[in-house]
């Protein structure tokens, strides 16, 4: 249990700065996020002695900063307006076009969460449609089909604007 800690700790460490992206995308308020990436690592803490091989961490905790993001969007049915969306400096800066990015942000935003969840997994965090596939608990086949049904809601979203 000890050597399965260690490794936990050194990816949260190293993938900290994602799973507050993700969690960001499903809250748009820093400190909401932060408050489901801290749930998540609490619920992950609590139950790593169930995760039977330490190379599913990755999947492992996704699905459950996933099913968090999902929970705070449940208990929090509110309208968030555009205008209240904050990018951090360093987003901002690393952007070619501030606009362009805003407007792409705000199309993936406006998309169903479920619809949501894989676009950012894909194209935010770079991940596999099998991985995708494992984290929320769907078939590859289901990954694709809301992959592609996001991808032409966005190109709609930025083609009308």
């Amino acid at each position: 249990m000890q050597e399965k800690l260690e490794v936990f700790k050194k990816y949260v460490e190293e993938n900290q700065d994602a799973f507050y992206r993700l969690a960001f995308s499903y809250t748009k308020n820093y400190d909401a996020a932060l408050d489901v990436v801290q749930e998540a690592l609490l619920k992950s803490i609590d139950k790593l002695s169930t995760l039977k091989n330490i190379d599913y961490l990755k999947t492992w905790f996704y699905r459950i900063l996933v099913n968090e993001g999902l929970n705070y969007l449940r208990k929090n049915k509110r309208l968030v307006l555009v205008e209240d969306f904050e990018f951090e400096k360093s987003e901002l800066s690393s952007c070619d076009n501030i606009a362009e990015s805003i407007d792409m942000y705000s199309a993936v935003q406006a998309l169903e969460p479920k619809i949501r969840t894989v676009i950012i997994l894909r194209f935010f965090e770079d991940m596999k449609l099998k991985e995708i596939s494992k984290i929320t608990k769907t078939n590859v086949s289901t990954v694709k089909s809301r992959l592609y049904k996001g991808l032409e809601l966005l190109k709609i979203s930025i083609d009308e604007e």
